[in-house]
């Protein structure tokens, strides 16, 4: 009997009765709101809320990330390969440090 239950989609349809279950209990324990016109205003620990809109940049710091994503990766394939000290191990060593020196140098 335990073995059914841990099958993926019956687990998967328990878990989802269970939320539902607990998010409905949610519902009926958090009652009626009142509209209020600060709701739904933005909150900054008491201060006013910023009139110029926010741009935050992403393009300096996704070199590092692909750098890193690329040098994990690498590691993660190399780690997992059966192989050891083969050519085609040092072809592809040769390939990521080439990858990883043209993400350094932009």
């Amino acid at each position: 009997m335990s073995s059914i239950l841990l099958t993926p989609p019956l687990a998967f349809l328990l878990y989802l009765v269970l939320v539902g279950t607990l998010a409905g209990a949610g519902w009926v324990l958090a009652g009626r709101s009142k509209a209020a016109r600060l709701k739904g205003s933005a909150y900054a620990s008491g201060e006013a809320a910023s009139t110029t809109p926010a741009a935050p940049g992403g393009g300096s710091s996704f070199g590092i990330a692909l750098f890193f994503a690329v040098l994990h990766l690498s590691v993660l394939m190399l780690g997992s390969s059966t192989f050891v000290a083969s050519p085609l191990v040092i072809l592809y060593l040769l390939g990521v440090m080439i990858a990883l020196i043209a993400l350094i140098l932009g």
